[in-house]
């Protein structure tokens, strides 16, 4: 019996032995298919990199040996490290460094690109390089070349070892082993070699992560944890607050000092209020009421009234809505200082408000109350209709007034306003009032278009 049951089974134990190698030998060659790729995709962006680096150090070369005086030079050169900078920001975010301390070549990077771009687009006829941009370059230059030499020999050991990119990710990811690998090995080296460099000018509209705030556009003397609580309890319009938390941030620093406010919600921390105060004259600059909004029984002109009439009631006066956007029942309205008929675009406030209730749960105001400073707001020296002949004829202008922006340079620039239509888009547009240059151009969604131009008629 068992003799004829096993000549039965036999065939299709056999044939289920086959069917699993075959589907093993297929999910292997399937896994060693993706990994291939994944490699060649490594070693693709490391290759790339060394080659954006190198050229990115022949081209601060060649800028250099320019003449300072020849506008149209510098400008393509610092154009063309603008570019190869970028590009080597690109080749970086596709390699396995996720786990590498490799943050100060990244910053590095960063403040080069910011640099050389803010150069670039700088009028040089009117406000050529100065001796301290040169110097920077010259620094970044010398640099440029230690970081060539040290990637340039990271990759020999690549070509000549046929190191592979997915090592580094599994030595990488075991954290009890030593990384004994020669990739990892010249990153680090680089990455030391960045830290340890003098720190450079990179000019006062330099963009960095590292800016910080003014702290000198505060009012008011520093605040205790009690005053701060009171000035909580004031702005919730709560008398108990026994459940609140209050911790101070920032140590010694005093651009980064502020205190934190945490208000329990009851069902779990998600629902907890949040609110930030600045430490010296106890500033409200963000304030959160999460909660969910299921359905909306108001559009963003009602948000926008209760929003405005929210700032004129706290110490953001004179605000006037500049953007509107709404997502899952939350309306989400931005606000900029209003000054003589001028919009102070720096200065600027968000406000969240819940489209079922109208109740305001979220404030952020960093712009705004660091942003506060003494402004001379002059003359334009074109009037509205010579910087309008600027645009296209095809514009069809809605609206026009005057505003202060930041321009590409960080600096602040008063500019004629133009709201206008084309190719059926909305769109906001930026003109140097003294110029009468471009500044900046944006594009108003086909949802935000209808409450934009009745706040500019009501401007």
């Amino acid at each position: 019996m068992y003799k004829r049951l096993s000549i039965i089974m036999f065939p299709f134990l056999l044939i289920a032995l086959i069917g699993a190698s075959v589907w093993g030998y297929l999910e292997h060659q399937e896994k060693n298919t993706i990994l291939i790729k994944a490699e060649n995709q490594y070693q693709r962006a490391f290759h790339d990199l060394s080659f954006h680096v190198d050229k990115l150090h022949t081209e601060l070369g060649n800028t250099l040996a320019v003449n300072a005086t020849s506008e149209p030079s510098y400008r393509k050169g610092l154009v063309n490290v603008w570019r190869l900078t970028s590009q080597a920001q690109s080749d970086i975010t596709q390699l396995p460094l996720t786990l590498l301390p490799f943050n100060k070549t990244e910053d590095f990077l960063a403040n080069m690109a910011n640099f050389s771009y803010r150069m670039s687009v700088r009028d040089m006829t009117k406000q050529p390089l100065n001796e301290q941009e040169i110097k920077t370059l010259n620094a970044l230059y010398d640099h440029s070349s230690e970081i060539t030499k040290e990637i340039r020999g990271v990759q020999e050991k690549v070509l000549s070892k046929n190191l592979r990119w997915m090592d580094v990710e599994v030595a990488l990811a075991s954290k009890n082993e030593p990384h004994d690998n020669a990739i990892i090995d010249g990153f680090s080296t680089v990455d030391k070699k960045v830290g340890a460099y003098e720190e450079l000018n990179w000019g006062p509209g330099n963009l960095s992560i590292f800016s910080k705030n003014d702290v000198s556009a505060l009012s008011g003397n520093d605040m205790t944890a009690d005053q701060i609580k009171q000035k909580a309890e004031q702005f919730l319009g709560v008398n108990d607050a026994t459940n609140m938390k209050v911790v101070e941030n920032g140590g010694s620093a005093p651009e980064f000092q502020s205190f934190s406010v945490v208000v329990p919600g009851g069902d779990g921390s998600e629902n907890d209020i949040q609110m930030d105060f600045t430490k010296k004259g106890g500033h409200l600059i963000y304030f959160m009421k999460p909660r969910t909004v299921k359905e909306s029984k108001f559009d963003l002109r009602h948000a926008r009234d209760i929003a405005n009439e929210f700032l004129d009631q706290h110490e953001y006066k004179d605000m006037s809505a500049v953007s509107y956007d709404q997502y899952q029942n939350i309306a989400n309205i931005i606000f900029a200082k209003r000054e003589k008929d001028v919009t102070i675009y720096p200065q600027q406030v968000s406000v969240k408000v819940a489209l079922d209730t109208l109740e305001v749960i979220g404030v952020q105001a960093t712009d705004y109350i660091y942003g506060q400073k003494q402004r001379t707001v002059g003359q334009p020296k074109m009037t509205a209709a010579e910087a309008r002949k600027q645009l296209s004829p095809k514009m069809e202008v809605t609206g026009e007034s005057l505003a202060i922006i930041k321009n590409e340079l960080d600096e602040e620039v008063l500019c004629h306003e133009f709201i206008g239509k084309m190719n059926n888009n909305l769109y906001r547009v930026y003109m140097n009032s003294e110029n009468g240059m471009e500044e900046k151009i944006e594009t108003i969604r086909p949802e935000q278009a209808e409450a934009a131009a009745e706040a500019e008629a009501k401007k």
